[in-house]
């Protein structure tokens, strides 16, 4: 998922082994990343791009014409079953691959709105009815959507508006001869029934939507740092002589204090199980339900009424506004390129969109240091500080924190500020000399075959922002960007932040439901990536849509440092496990105290269970402080104390 698919590493690694001893020693021995590219890249053959170009037309991204009946069909045989859910679904899959203004994209809305009616998704259900009239909805059918759109506005208090649309029917009513079929005249007791209601609800006032989720979203940091964007005032960032960059309490920290609020830099939607679709009707329209179908590509939101880019079927928002800030920022390039971006893995387009994202920003020093290191073999690109801004910290007579030093940091702009931006991106470590130089040879040949294409689809949509950073005779081809996308694809393997969310099943009545933590999308948070491992850390970490909250799981004492745990911890892994993980995919061993004081316990299984809150019964989410999963309600609570308060089920 990550990494390339398989059939493509196995032949690129095949196509290592069978180097020149000469240019695989070229390769290993290469010292800057500009170097790494130019001598891989130089293999790439046309038969390369020929196998991978076979691999990436496995996967249907583009809009298939006929694939819209099937899913609606598919659809409307789950509405029968009353599964409105997955109905739903299949018309979104509908509505991916028709094209805007034709009969097939509106009878999917239309549809799609009838089934979000059932799920009591009022307000959804009529964004799809005006979906499905701009679209052209056949005039034949409309009077049955009329209706639905007025008792959604009934229902939801909008009197004068459903009032509006059932004149609007009445009149459609009288200006065509009446048939005496049996629909229309359902329709039109439909419709007595309806003036019936609104007439006993006049006299009710007029109700308008809450704004309380977005008001409790509004309350961020209390008190935000002024040196670090999305932090805490409550920490400051230092470097150590041995870990680096990291974050140091100011103050004495209680449990559940938020210290980190951050919107990611960027993120992309983990594609779930696609394996390349075989030859056949039926395979080729896949019903089953992913995230891809359930979660905004975008934002992560999650939705049952998806709006489809135009281009292809695999891109779905849950906006128009998501699609088009998507479209403007990197997917007007990403695209054609859907089934090539599958194929090569998230972090690859992670990579791309990272310096898609790059155009929009002065990136012009940054962007300099790259070129000149392509005309100039001496200056070191990788970790060199020389590449980024960095600054003093120690601005005046500041005061150092034991033996951690506030000193010059990499990331920083010149008025010493940590950003959430692409210069804090670019100086987040690539560990170019820790990987294999098989690893770095496929992440080079995929950069170089992504950057073909590129060039073959799109060279001057791609170039608009590079020209804005530098002059055209600086970096005259995407030489530059490619350099970029490498290092980023070699920074993501340290530096990459799994965004996940809660699924789960049984009962809502119940306070205890079976739960999993799944994986939903792949981003990269620079002030999130300051934070160091701990197999036992001080902080837990949950997200909303694509923002990390980093929280204090327990009381943090001025001057310690704040832990964040990569992955590997003490309740799910042992000692011996844990360190083999962190060595060879973060390419350090801990010394954490659970490392130094490990005793030998049972390794938790994928699944565990999860609590209601007492307030509203959503899922409480999070690590050893569970904040509750309602955006809404800001109920927290310590899993010790809810393990405390839990009774065993057996009797003894």
């Amino acid at each position: 998922m990550d990494l390339p698919v398989d059939e493509w590493k196995a032949y690129v690694l095949q196509k290592w082994s069978l180097l020149p001893k000469s240019a695989q020693v070229a390769v290993s021995t290469a010292e800057t990343l500009s170097e790494i590219f130019f001598h891989s890249s130089s293999f790439l053959q046309s038969e390369d791009e020929k196998f991978l170009k076979r691999l990436s037309q496995g996967y249907l991204v583009g809009k298939d014409p006929k694939a819209p009946c099937f899913y609606r069909e598919e659809g409307n045989k789950k509405f029968q079953e009353k599964n409105y859910s997955e109905a739903a679904v299949l018309y979104s899959k509908g509505v991916s691959h028709s094209r805007p203004n034709t009969e097939d994209i509106s009878l999917c809305y239309a549809n799609r709105s009838a089934a979000l009616f059932r799920l009591g998704q009022y307000e959804t259900c009529l964004n799809d009815i005006i979906r499905a009239l701009t679209h052209g909805y056949p005039e034949r059918l409309r009077p049955k959507l009329l209706l639905r759109k007025a008792e959604c506005l009934v229902t939801l208090r909008r009197l004068k508006e459903a009032s509006q649309t059932i004149s609007d029917l009445e009149s459609n009513f009288t200006a065509k001869p009446s048939p005496a079929a049996s629909p229309f005249q359902i329709l039109q007791e439909n419709l007595c029934c309806l003036k019936m209601k609104i007439q006993g609800k006049e006299n009710l006032p007029e109700t308008f939507p809450m704004t309380l989720t977005k008001d409790f979203e509004g309350v961020d940091l209390t008190e935000e740092n002024e040196e670090i964007s999305s932090a805490s005032s409550s920490v400051c960032l230092c470097t150590d002589p041995l870990k680096g960059r990291c974050l140091i309490a100011t103050k004495d920290i209680v449990p559940g204090e938020l210290l980190v609020k951050e919107d990611a830099f960027v993120s992309v939607l983990n594609p779930g199980k696609m394996p390349p679709l075989p030859q056949g009707l039926e395979s080729r329209w896949d019903t089953r339900v992913t995230n891809g179908d359930l979660y905004c590509h975008k934002c992560l939101q999650h939705t049952l009424a998806m709006v489809p880019c135009h281009g292809c079927s695999y891109a779905k928002y849950c906006s128009q506004e998501c699609m088009q800030q998507a479209w403007e920022l990197y997917h007007s390039i990403e695209c054609s390129l859907g089934g090539l971006l599958l194929t090569l893995g998230v972090f690859c387009h992670v990579a791309l969109r990272l310096t898609l994202l790059a155009r929009f920003e002065d990136v012009h020093k940054v962007v300099r240091r790259i070129c000149d290191e392509i005309n100039n073999k001496d200056v070191c690109l990788p970790e060199s500080k020389s590449l980024v801004e960095t600054f003093n910290y120690c601005q005046g007579e500041r005061e150092e924190i034991g033996e951690v030093v506030q000193t010059q940091i990499p990331g920083c702009n010149l008025n010493g500020k940590y950003e959430n931006n692409y210069n804090a991106v670019f100086s987040l470590l690539a560990h170019t000399e820790n990987h294999s130089p098989e690893h770095k040879f496929l992440c080079a040949l995929s950069v170089s075959a992504l950057c073909r294409q590129l060039e073959a689809a799109s060279p001057p949509a791609l170039t608009t922002g590079l020209k804005a950073a530098v002059t055209p005779e600086l970096c005259a081809d995407l030489n530059v960007w490619a350099v970029a996308m490498l290092r980023h694809l070699l920074q993501l393997q340290c530096n990459a932040q799994a965004i996940t969310t809660i699924q789960h099943t049984g009962s809502k009545e119940s306070m205890i439901a079976d739960s999993g933590q799944v994986r939903l999308a792949t981003g990269i948070f620079p002030v999130v990536s300051l934070l160091n491992h701990s197999c036992s850390p001080n902080t837990s970490v949950s997200f909303t849509g694509t923002v990390a909250t980093i929280r204090a799981a327990q009381q943090i004492k001025k001057g310690q440092e704040i832990f964040h745990c990569y992955g590997p911890h003490e309740s799910r892994m042992s000692g011996a496990e844990r360190q083999q993980k962190l060595r060879s995919q973060y390419f350090f061993d801990c010394s954490c105290p659970a490392c130094h004081c490990e005793e030998p316990r049972a390794a938790a299984g994928p699944r565990w269970e999860a609590f209601r809150c007492n307030s509203c019964r959503a899922l409480l989410q999070g690590d050893d402080v569970l904040s509750c999963g309602n955006r809404a309600c800001p109920e927290s609570i310590s899993r010790n104390h809810l393990a405390s308060q839990s009774k065993p089920l057996c009797g003894c």
